[in-house]
Parts: structure tokens; sequence; C-alpha cells
């Protein structure tokens, strides 16, 4: 396993990230275990969640799967750099209007202690704002993470869905203060989904933080099974998406088959090779996927291979202005 800073940190992380969205409502608890079990021998330190991964009634659900996960020792807890994330409703009646969507500092107060209780741990490495709040001041959210932090409830904090604008003003804002501010974004981005490259990529460079994408498969279009349309694979519900890029992706999947790796491995490496990342979130459902994902690391692309790849998915043209402007 490789491992890199975490942005402009001195946390150092895999350099793939394990994505637990599944575990519970696709991957019952016991592939859940074994999942992260296989994921820490492969040398992989860095699990991402959500307080809302569960979804619904079962908000909260993903968490407790993690810490019963911890609870059962061997020194799992102390070999895992844990990330979580809040802002949306859990559905709290104790809440009453509070409970809405957002970032406040009765929220994240409240989310952070209800996420350490399930997670059975007293701290997150890595706590993350799941979306920006416009309707919050920057002093209230940064007043309520340095509380986090003196408590030593929270390690680092980073930002999930922000535009390179936000980024840049959560960043002043947080000087102005003398704070570290923000250490990473996480962020939708893989050869299908490239915007983030015109003004995400660029600030989050700029200002130090490191990239965390989220569905670098673009939710299995670029999974080796997603062609074949197979039932019970979630390339069975993109079937509009499927036909809508069968041109790109008939062609990507006979790159890959030149390259003698699958689909999945060839588009999680071009993922990775960019500098502004540090880890692709892998979401595996079962525990063959989380292997067959452990490859990408090892797949270099050269010059022509990456050019074949922009032939095939192209991007903006490059970071903003330069990708448009005279």
């Amino acid at each position: 396993m490789q491992y890199a800073s975490l942005g402009k940190s001195g946390m150092k992380v895999s350099r793939l990230c394990l994505g637990t969205m599944n575990f519970g409502p696709e991957t019952d608890e016991q592939e859940s275990f074994r999942i992260m079990d296989a994921a820490v021998d492969a040398g992989i330190n860095f699990f991402d969640t959500a307080n809302v991964y569960g979804w619904g009634e079962n908000s909260g659900l993903t968490e407790s799967i993690i810490g019963r996960w911890f609870k059962q020792g061997g020194g799992r807890r102390e070999k895992v750099v844990l990330a979580t994330k809040m802002y949306g409703s859990m559905s709290d009646p104790l809440d009453g209007p509070n409970d809405q969507a957002g970032l406040s500092s009765y929220k994240v107060r409240r989310h952070l202690d209800a996420s350490l209780k399930r997670l059975q741990t007293d701290h997150i490495e890595l706590y993350q704002m799941h979306h920006s709040d416009l309707s919050v001041t920057w002093d209230e959210m940064w007043g309520a993470f340095e509380v986090g932090i003196a408590q030593g409830k929270i390690g680092y904090v980073g930002s999930s869905n922000f535009a390179g604008w936000q980024i840049a003003a959560a960043q002043a804002e947080a000087k102005n203060r003398h704070f570290l501010g923000l250490i990473s974004e996480q962020h939708k981005y893989s050869l299908n989904c490239r915007l983030p490259e015109l003004e995400v990529l660029p600030a989050a460079q700029h200002f130090g933080l490191g990239v965390i994408p989220w569905s670098p498969l673009d939710g299995g279009l670029l999974g080796r099974n997603a062609l074949k349309k197979i039932e019970g694979t979630r390339s069975g519900g993109n079937s509009d998406r499927i036909e809508k890029h069968r041109q790109q992706l008939e062609q990507f999947a006979s790159l890959c088959q030149e390259l003698g790796e699958p689909q999945d491995v060839v588009a999680l490496a071009w993922v990775a090779s960019n500098p502004a990342v540090t880890a692709p979130i892998i979401g595996p459902r079962t525990l063959e996927q989380l292997e067959g994902s452990l490859r990408c690391l090892e797949v270099t692309m050269d010059e022509s291979v990456m050019k074949r790849l922009d032939e095939i998915f192209p991007g903006p043209g490059g970071s903003a202005p330069k990708a448009y402007a005279w």
C-alpha cells in the first residue's frame, strides 16, 4: 500500500480510502466486518463514512456497524484514520426544526456527539461537512469546529461537495482566525465527471487540501460489468446511462482489454494519478470487489494511454480560466 499526507496536514493516509456507504443497506454486518478486516490487512488505514448512511429511518446504521467492528478490539480503532460527515437530517425528534439539513453550531455539536457514540470512539480524525450551507456564517461554523478540536473530539476538518470559491472563502476566514481550516475536499470526480478540473482541483491544490474523490467509477458506469447489464449489480440499474454513453464505454473497454486490465482498475488508476488526488474512495459491496480494486495502485499509464483516455472522455480543457478564455 502507498501512503500520502492528507493535504497540508501531517496525517498519513492510504492512497485508497474505504467507503462504507453500502454497509447496512447493501452489505450485511458480517460481510462488512470481513471487508474492513481485509482492508486493514491490505494496508488501507483510511475509512470514510457519514452519519446519514443507512438512510431514512436507518440513518446511523453504517456508523453503528463500524462501531461494533471497532468494539471487537485487536487494535482495530488504532489502525484506522476515521472520517465521517454531517449535514443532512437524522430524523431526530429531539432536534425538532433544528434537524433540517445544515451546519449550525447547534447541529455540529449534537451530531458530532451522536456519531462518536455510534462509532464507539472518543475522537474522529477527519470530521467533514457533507455539503455547504450558505445560511450559516463561517464565524459560527469555524467556532463550532474549533471547540470540537479543543475538546479532542476532532483531529481535522474537511469539506465535501464544495465549489472552488467556497474552499477559498473557508480558508480565508480560517486564516483570519489563525486556524488551520480545511485539509481535504471530498468531491465527485471520475473519467466521466471531469468538471472539477476547472475550479475545484486547482483550488484544493492552491489551498493545501487533499482531494478524496467519491464515485470514481461514476456509480458503476465505469465498472467491469457495465456493458453486461448483469442483474443484481449496480450496472444493472444504469441501463439508460449505459445506452447514452455506450460508444464511449465500448472504446474504453477495448482500451482496457489492450492494457490487460479491467475497466474499474483503469478508471481508479486514472483518478489516483491526478496530483491533486490523495485517495479515491472505493465502495465495495463484497470482499471480492475490494480485492479487485487494490490492483489500481500498481497500474501505470504512459502518455499515449492518457491521451486516448482524454479522447474517449474529454475533460473541460484544463483549469479555469485558461480552459475557455483567450
